[in-house]
């Protein structure tokens, strides 16, 4: 019987020649969104490298530059693409959400979002916005995904759910270098459970999407690594501290970018409603005016400066996190293709790094690592991937429970005093299918 048995399913598994086809593409699919997304980010790197050229020629360049890249950007999203604006991520939760009608999820995830969201949101480096480019890498890699449905045979049994799923945790996979984020990303944010039949595959082209990123840069962490020492008791109070404040601060950074981002009433929504080229204008404006006082400090992503005080080499100044806080918000608000993980990364560093200084400690790093793990979680209130994702950027595996307790309880913070930003966002997205000849411009 066990031979009768392993024969059936040999010829289950191994001589189904369509099953086989199935998982081939979906796996060059994968491979090719993990190209993709490596090729983002040079052209995001390139794209910020010219905009701090130009500041470092004339630090008043912004001051023109920067409001009117995001004007060009905000029409030509609001003319072209509108599902590509914003982070990204809202718009994968809402393509698989069951409101939304498997033809109707072009509005949200297409190739043509992709591409679109590859060059504004590199655009928006090139302004010198305060912006991340990981959650836009979820929607192009969903993008991506999900156009492999086209080729997949019907007896592949792979749903197209599955591969936008896969195809937003592929691409942070790919972006973070954090093949076990992606995964946790998959799981915690885009949906509770992955489906038993094809969790396997799915899994594999995360990872796989991860290992086409580390054949072409290296396995590198993007932090460098952080050493946690000897444990002591003096640190505990800091390191309370540090998860307290970020805690309340990314609760508040989510808040605030829902309300901001929902509301369309009062004398500013009304504005951004009615006037939305010379409202981004504005936002430009202030960004670029916050980016002359921070000395160039909340320009762009955040890596270099976060890199930087990590290291030991730079220090950050009081006013850097609620700069970069507003800076980001307000770039965010503007209405342009803009992701908010590697600010708030950098928010959540700069909340350590202040602590750290302020109290004249030794051990900034783990107060940094702590405050970078903190906050992420507090604004997306996805603790495990949160942390995992920090976890992996600082090879910090000897921080793990220093970094799980700080995702959990800044995590749990934030729900007291905001509603989960992503999936609030994607409500948002959601009604866009009952706004009159929406649906018509769905897009394959």
């Amino acid at each position: 019987m066990i031979y009768a048995r392993f024969l059936v399913t040999l010829k289950k598994e191994f001589l189904n020649w369509k099953l086989w086809a199935g998982r081939s593409i979906v796996l060059s699919y994968a491979a090719v969104a993990g190209l993709t997304i490596v090729g983002f980010t040079k052209l995001a790197e390139f794209s910020f490298d010219w905009f701090l050229a130009l500041q470092g020629r004339n630090r008043w360049a912004p001051l023109f530059w920067t409001p009117i890249v995001t004007i060009v950007i905000v029409y030509l999203t609001r003319k072209f693409a509108l599902g590509s604006a914003g982070s990204g991520i809202p718009q994968v939760i809402a393509a698989l959400d069951s409101k939304c009608k498997p033809e109707y999820r072009g509005l949200f995830v297409s190739l043509k979002l992709s591409i679109v969201k590859i060059f504004l949101t590199s655009a928006g480096l090139l302004g010198g916005l305060s912006l991340g480019r990981e959650g836009p890498s979820v929607q192009i890699a969903a993008g991506i995904m999900r156009n492999a449905k086209r080729w997949l045979p019907s007896a592949a049994n792979i749903s197209e759910a599955s591969l936008i799923m896969a195809g937003g945790a592929a691409g942070i996979a790919a972006a973070f270098n954090t093949p076990l984020g992606g995964v946790m990303f998959a799981i915690e944010e885009l949906s509770k459970s992955l489906e038993q039949r094809s969790n396997g595959l799915m899994i594999a082209s995360i990872v796989l999407a991860g290992l086409v990123g580390i054949s072409i840069d290296g396995n590198y962490t993007y932090f460098g690594v952080i050493q946690p020492g000897g444990f002591s008791l003096n640190i505990i109070v800091p390191c309370i501290l540090v998860i307290l404040v970020s805690g309340i601060l990314g609760g508040l950074f989510s808040k605030v970018l829902i309300i901001s981002l929902r509301v369309n009433r009062g004398l500013l929504g009304k504005f951004r409603t009615n006037s939305p080229l010379i409202f981004a204008g504005a936002c430009g404006l202030i960004v670029a005016l916050i980016g002359i006082a921070s000395n160039g400090e909340t320009y762009g992503t955040g890596y270099s400066h976060t890199q930087s005080i990590i290291a030991g080499s730079e220090s950050t100044s009081y006013l850097f996190v609620p700069l970069k806080f507003i800076a980001t918000w307000l770039s965010t608000w503007s209405g342009v293709p803009a992701g908010i993980f590697a600010p708030s990364l950098a928010i959540g560093a700069g909340i350590g790094n202040t602590i750290s200084t302020a109290l004249t400690l030794p051990s900034a790093q783990i107060l940094i690592a702590i405050g970078m793990a903190g906050f992420l979680a507090a604004v997306t209130q996805a603790p495990m991937t949160s942390f995992i994702i920090v976890m992996e950027m600082v090879d910090g595996h000897g921080l793990v429970l220093s970094l799980m307790a700080s995702a959990l309880v800044a995590g749990g913070i934030s729900k007291m005093i905001s509603r989960p930003l992503y999936p609030s966002l994607a409500k948002l997205q959601l009604l866009i299918l009952e706004t009159p000849g929406a649906r018509e411009n769905t897009v394959d």
